[in-house]
């Protein structure tokens, strides 16, 4: 029996617009599930819920981050205080790394989980919950036409972001302040921040997971430099445990860390991932603009590290290792890597047909991962494409 005639393909901007269809605006604790500031309204209408919280708060704001050789303890009365808010919504609610209020939103989820607050114990509750569906954008065709065969998928990503408003700007900015003549490293971090909570995550994804050949070191320049390591990151490399324990000190950098932690997280030696590659790489681009900030270790290879180093470290060695070695000798954290940059690198493939449904499907048939929410908006794209090949 002779085999079907193959469609004739579609151009490769049809994959791009569909896959720029996931960007969106800054989301509102409204459309969470369970919001940790709708939850803290809810608490605030019942008098012992909120005496309770009250009492929590008070206890949170005065446990400091114990020393890495120490164990973390909360007093008995604050433990206590948390017994009342054990069957209220506050105990299960979450926020979303793109809301607005996101800093008072983690200052509630923190402060009814206290024990949480002071080390990596219970890795696998992150205080993010990535069930919201950002709104569509739509891209022009003609910003498609600047493109030259020539140019390496670095630029042609940067270009892309360069043609939509929103991504140039924040991209300006992160680049203006991150410029070597006057920076100011917290200033940098702000922006850098900023570029990738608000830019559409295929943009902000695109600049940082493009890929490059292994000799084209002006590709791999352009795709370390995009998080500006001469400024982003710090002068002189700290001991890993000491920049852990900065992070922890802080809201926003310790849920970022919390989440990489629970998305990229291998289970066992054979490096079974604990959430699918799209949460990792979520939560590593997340972690960007933060104390724990990471980068590519070269222009040569795809390897990442944090800016710090284990020695010094004496008896705390092998933890200090095991964190480096969370984000340098991470199974999960490179298959998501690498599966993202041959996903963009078949976008502008002319042989991307037959490719980009394995790529979805060897995610989605994976029996240990849950159904996502994202399942929807994936599934129409998918018949678009559908509708579209049948129209060739």
């Amino acid at each position: 029996m002779g085999r079907p005639s193959s469609p004739r393909r579609p151009p490769p901007v049809v994959l791009l617009l569909l896959l720029l269809s996931a960007g969106g605006p800054l989301l509102t604790e409204s459309r969470l599930i369970n919001s940790c500031i709708q939850a803290r309204r809810k608490c605030q209408a019942d008098p012992i819920c909120n005496a309770a919280y009250h009492h929590l708060h008070s206890c949170t704001t005065g446990i400091s981050t114990p020393l890495p050789s120490k164990e973390p303890s909360v007093p008995v009365d604050c433990l206590e205080a948390a017994q009342p808010l054990r069957n209220t919504s506050l105990i299960g609610c979450t926020c979303h790394r793109r809301m607005k209020n996101q800093t008072t939103c983690l200052d509630i989820y923190w402060t009814v989980h206290p024990v949480r607050s002071l080390g990596d114990y219970e890795l696998d509750i992150s205080p993010y919950e990535d069930t919201v569906i950002s709104k569509p954008w739509k891209m022009n065709l003609s910003k498609l036409n600047i493109f030259k065969p020539d140019w390496d998928l670095c630029l042609k990503f940067a270009m892309l972001c360069t043609r939509n408003d929103k991504c140039d700007q924040l991209r300006k900015a992160y680049g203006e302040a991150c410029s070597a003549p006057r920076c100011q490293r917290h200033v940098c971090l702000r922006q850098l921040r900023a570029f990738f909570e608000k830019a559409a995550e295929p943009h902000a994804q695109g600049l940082l997971l493009c890929p490059c050949a292994p000799t084209d070191r002006g590709c791999g320049e352009r795709r370390r430099n995009t998080i500006a390591p001469s400024c982003a990151l710090p002068s002189e490399a700290p001991n890993c445990l000491d920049q852990r324990r900065l992070c922890f000190s802080d809201l926003l950098c310790r849920s970022r860390l919390v989440d990489f932690q629970t998305h990229c997280r291998p289970m066992d030696i054979l490096g079974t991932c604990a959430t699918e590659q799209s949460r990792c790489l979520r939560a590593y681009l997340g972690l960007i603009g933060t104390a724990m900030t990471p980068n590519f270790v070269s222009n040569a290879n795809i390897s990442v590290a944090l800016s710090c180093t284990c020695r010094g470290s004496g008896n705390l060695q092998e933890k200090c290792e095991q964190l480096e070695g969370s984000f340098s000798h991470n199974p999960c954290l490179m298959k998501a890597i690498a599966a993202k940059m041959r996903f963009h690198s078949q976008l502008f493939s002319q042989d991307w047909a037959g490719t980009t449904f394995s790529v979805m499907e060897r995610q989605n048939k994976n029996p240990a991962l849950r159904p996502q929410p994202w399942a929807p908006a994936l599934f129409s794209c998918t018949l678009t494409l559908i509708l579209l090949l049948s129209l060739w």
